[in-house]
């Protein structure tokens, strides 16, 4: 019997750091992560959006840092001692550090606890366009962040600049 509940309900096993911002909790593939450190200095860059910080230095690598909060809609960071900055691997192979206001726990989901997300545009929140799905777990639920989402308009806009 077990065998039969295994094989129609088992998935793809993935794990996911949970982390805090504002009162949500938002879940990060943990295949993405490269890094989490604690806040530190973070060097300005003049004439970029609000959203992006500046930019840290991780291991002689010149790293940008941005705010998911003010990305999201949601208002200017209250840095904490829980702050973390949780420095992310893009597609292409690229470091981009994200402020985030805690790191709770690491979360094992099964990919079949995992629903995908549908929004209606006229009717979905500023940061609906963030999140891709919502896991279910015995705590109960985390949104799943969009990481391409979180930092594709960072990059676009970026590329766009380096070209004038």
């Amino acid at each position: 019997m077990n065998e039969l509940r295994d094989s129609k309900e088992s998935g793809e096993l993935i794990q996911y750091i949970v982390i805090k911002i504002d009162d949500e909790q938002y879940g990060i593939n943990i295949k993405f992560i490269d890094n989490i450190v604690r806040m530190q200095q973070i060097t300005r860059v003049p004439k970029v959006d609000d959203y992006l910080k500046g930019v840290i230095n991780i291991r002689g690598e010149i790293v940008p840092v941005m705010s998911v909060r003010m990305k999201m809609g949601l208002a200017e960071d209250e840095i904490t001692g829980k702050s973390r900055i949780i420095i992310l691997k893009t597609g292409e192979g690229d470091l981009v550090g994200i402020i985030v206001d805690q790191v709770n726990q690491v979360l094992t989901l099964d990919s079949n606890n995992i629903e995908k997300v549908r929004y209606d545009d006229k009717k979905s929140k500023s940061n609906a366009s963030f999140v891709n799905g919502v896991g279910h777990y015995e705590g109960g639920l985390v949104s799943i962040l969009d990481l391409d989402a979180v930092v594709a308009e960072k990059e676009v806009k970026e590329k766009g600049s380096s070209a004038g």
